[in-house]
């Protein structure tokens, strides 16, 4: 079984579902021994060999087969800028040579023959995408694979999902993952319904959906000691009490509105609350919008409460987590959100989004605010800047509702999906 890793740590959400789920199947391959793991990585990230070999991984480099024309292009352009046209000209490539299919044909594909050989003379009978990724469709061996949200179709107003193209990007990406995996994942009975609703004409059917809750990341450690928490606040400059959102900077995870209820708590309250932001604003979208919440702080006066970090260690982010008041998350994307389980892994109280999925995510271990409503994210800061039963009260039910679900759960329903995929491959 080969799977394809995401490996950019920025990438967030992604990369530490991705390191989750070879972590779980490395134990089950424990236990069964039928099971072969072939990690399927680029050549460029050699580094990371050793590390897959010792959690029981066979590495094999994606680009080894001849012809790969445009995997040889991203090693000539390399890292940079540049990257962001050397993207944007690669998506444009693949909308124009393969449009969206219609039904289960694959007549207007794109496909890679080559890299479907090369991992079949590798012994692979399926592979697992942590995420929508063309190959899963373009090599023509099983798959499964995960999608986590459609808010192209649930949001298009949202550039990130929407502008330059991306639109028509993640359709013919999502539209033609639906129509020829043997499986997908879904992080809730929520987003199966998303998948169902959108793409049940192209074959996203009930039986090869499989519901996959998020775990908090395997990469961040569960205890931090006051020492460790206190050495991280004293490294960035943070005081010994913030409020703490990690995300990157898109629109929709919505920094604007967190420092308009900051403006509008300093001012109607007289409280100057300091809030710790970390996470990418890499990229020519995410830059922009940074810079738009940069000059919005300072027109707000509160440009001095707000600490940024960009990207931090997995150490690091538990070691925030852990000494925040609490986590402020109002965004408006689900279905359900990592963040929201590191913070109860953390014994983090956390106020986030009443929106569809999220709502049934959080329970009654969040509180819920109206992410379109300032008013309503500044009081709810203020509730859990002040008061400290109710951080206690919800860092208690995040902690049990944790427990609910865990990673013997989440494994047994990995292996049931992985039995259903080979099920259907050999029937």
């Amino acid at each position: 079984m080969g799977f394809v890793p995401a490996l950019d740590r920025n990438a967030g959400g992604v990369y530490q579902y991705s390191a989750t789920m070879m972590d779980a199947l490395a134990t089950i391959a424990k236990q069964d021994t039928s099971l072969e793991l072939v990690a399927l990585v680029p050549d460029g990230v050699a580094g990371r060999h050793a590390e897959f070999e010792a959690k029981g991984w066979r590495v094999v480099p994606v680009s080894a087969p001849a012809g790969n024309v445009r995997g040889a292009l991203r090693r000539i352009v390399g890292e940079g800028p540049h990257r962001d046209a050397w993207r944007w000209w690669r998506r444009r490539l693949e909308r124009r040579a393969a449009p969206a299919v219609s039904g289960r044909s694959n007549a207007s594909l794109i496909t890679r023959g080559d890299l479907g050989a090369w991992w079949r003379a590798q012994g692979i009978e399926l592979v697992i995408f942590p995420q929508p990724h063309p190959w899963s469709f373009q090599a023509g061996v099983p798959s499964i694979v995960a999608i986590h949200d459609l808010q192209h179709r649930l949001q298009p107003e949202f550039p990130e999902v929407s502008a330059d193209g991306e639109w028509e990007r993640r359709e013919y990406l999502f539209r033609n993952c639906a129509a020829h995996a043997t499986a997908i994942l879904v992080d809730s009975e929520v987003g199966r319904n998303h998948v169902r609703l959108f793409y049940g004409a192209y074959g996203a059917s009930d039986d090869r959906l499989h519901v996959l809750p998020f775990l908090p990341a395997s990469t961040m450690p569960r205890h931090v000691s006051e020492a460790a928490r206190a050495a991280v606040r004293q490294r960035h400059g943070i005081p010994d009490a913030y409020i703490f959102y990690p995300a990157q900077f898109w629109t929709h995870k919505n920094h604007a509105r967190v420092i308009e209820a900051l403006e509008q708590i300093r001012n109607n309250h007289g409280i100057e609350i300091p809030a710790v932001f970390c996470g990418s604003h890499a990229g020519a979208a995410r830059e922009r919008h940074f810079e738009l919440l940069m000059s919005m702080a300072a027109r707000c006066g509160v440009a001095d409460q707000i600490k940024i970090l960009g990207f931090v260690s997995d150490d690091e982010l538990a070691a925030l987590y852990a000494g925040a008041r609490a986590l402020v998350m109002p965004t408006f994307f689900g279905p359900t959100n990592i963040p929201v389980l590191e913070a109860w892994a953390m014994g983090c109280p956390v106020l986030t989004s009443d929106i569809e999925g999220v709502r049934e995510q959080a329970g009654n271990a969040a509180l819920l605010v109206d992410p379109r409503r300032v008013d309503e994210i500044a009081g709810g800061i203020l509730r859990m800047w002040n008061d400290e039963e109710l951080r206690r009260t919800l860092s208690a039910r995040g902690t049990e509702r944790l427990a609910s679900y865990g990673p013997a759960d989440f494994h047994a329903r990995l292996r049931e999906a992985l039995r259903s995929a080979r099920s259907a491959i050999h029937a």
